[in-house]
């Protein structure tokens, strides 16, 4: 009798881990979980406002995976002076508005240093 007890409490506990990391995979690959070290708890920096828009740059990016990746892309790109950014993770890419001339380089920069890929730039002049 001792013996079915232990294994009954054994098969629930490993029913409640199974169900939590089901839960956790769940989240991950909808893309709402941490997969890269964070905890999603990452403060969005609010883009800055622009006087006036000169160009708007689209920028498809790879490597970004959850909320985490966005928001720390965005925040990135928001701490530049000029720049005014939101980034749809899920479609893999940053529409950046901008105050001021800054080159393709330097925002493909920005977000190689987070280890994140631009594949491709498309402008579009307002001047």
């Amino acid at each position: 009798m001792t013996s079915n007890v232990a294994d009954l409490i054994i098969i629930l506990i490993l029913l409640f881990v199974l169900i939590f990391s089901v839960k956790g995979a769940i989240s991950h690959f909808r893309g709402e979980g941490s997969c890269c070290g964070g905890g999603g708890s990452e403060v969005r920096t609010k883009p800055g406002k622009l006087a006036r828009v000169i160009a708007i740059k689209t920028l498809k990016i790879d490597g970004m995976h959850c909320k985490h990746c966005y928001t720390r892309v965005a925040n990135a790109l928001n701490s530049m002076d000029g720049v005014n950014a939101t980034v749809y993770g899920k479609k893999g890419k940053a529409v950046v508005k901008l105050g001021k001339d800054i080159t393709d380089e330097e925002l493909i920069s920005v977000i190689s240093d987070l280890d994140y890929s631009v594949v491709s730039v498309e402008t579009k002049d307002l001047n």
